[in-house]
């Protein structure tokens, strides 16, 4: 970026409240490029379309759960624990993580009714009778996507609980996918659908991007940088 766009990226930013006086120290020492690439992602992120799993075990697929929500936009991954710790394989992520907002659930059903108390309607990933393909999912309202235990699937108290259930439909002899392969295929539709589908609704709105933004300038800094700014009494909360 020239010196003439990067002033006036600056200022727009400003205009926007996504640059202020108060963080003034933390975003002088980024650079305009890594600020723009910033902006540039959350431009494109939603809270509208989020994901729930569900006693997801392996690392591996934790992590790519993680980093396909991430690549689709999506902000929120909601997560109840199974048998092992939630610990996401560090190099399958390639720290995608460090971009989203995790909320750790005790409990299938506390995940669920928090989820409904937001006004989401929940739908099960759920080989079963009367499952509608996940492209028929009405997406008038926000959706959380539930994907259960590798081997399981989701629990009988999660189905019970989901406002519906869905499939990616398959025509060959296998009959299902791995977690990590349905959550890409079914947040690459959703998030498409719900893009055009609500609009503005889809996007976050000004106070969220603002506090997301600053969040994001605040972790990209190296972390001697912002021990410093922290000795000097500055935080982002």
């Amino acid at each position: 970026m020239e010196e003439r766009e990067v002033k006036a990226f600056l200022e727009q930013l400003q205009q926007e409240g996504l640059l202020t006086e108060q963080t003034r120290p933390v975003w002088e020492m980024i650079l305009p490029k890594r600020l723009k690439r910033m902006y540039d992602v959350l431009n494109e992120r939603t809270r509208y379309i989020t994901v729930l799993i569900e006693a997801v075990d392996d690392p591996h697929n934790q992590a790519a759960v993680l980093r396909t929500a991430e690549a689709f936009g999506v902000q929120d991954v909601h997560i109840v624990t199974g048998k092992a710790p939630f610990s996401p394989n560090r190099l399958v992520t390639r720290y995608a993580d460090q971009w989203l907002t995790l909320h750790h659930k005790p409990d299938i059903k506390t995940a669920i009714a928090d989820l409904k108390s937001q006004g989401y309607q929940v739908y099960a990933s759920y080989l079963g009778e009367e499952t509608i393909p996940v492209s028929d999912i009405d997406l008038s309202q926000p959706t959380a996507l539930l994907f259960g235990n590798e081997h399981s699937g989701v629990s009988e108290e999660a189905l019970c609980l989901a406002d519906g259930t869905f499939i990616i439909p398959m025509y060959g002899f296998v009959q299902s996918f791995n977690i990590s392969v349905a959550a890409a295929l079914a947040l690459y539709d959703v998030t498409e659908r719900a893009r055009r589908q609500a609009g503005t609704r889809y996007y976050l709105p000004p106070e969220e991007r603002k506090a997301l933004y600053e969040q994001w300038m605040w972790q990209t800094l190296h972390p001697r940088i912002r021990k410093q700014l922290e000795q000097q009494g500055y935080t982002v909360r």
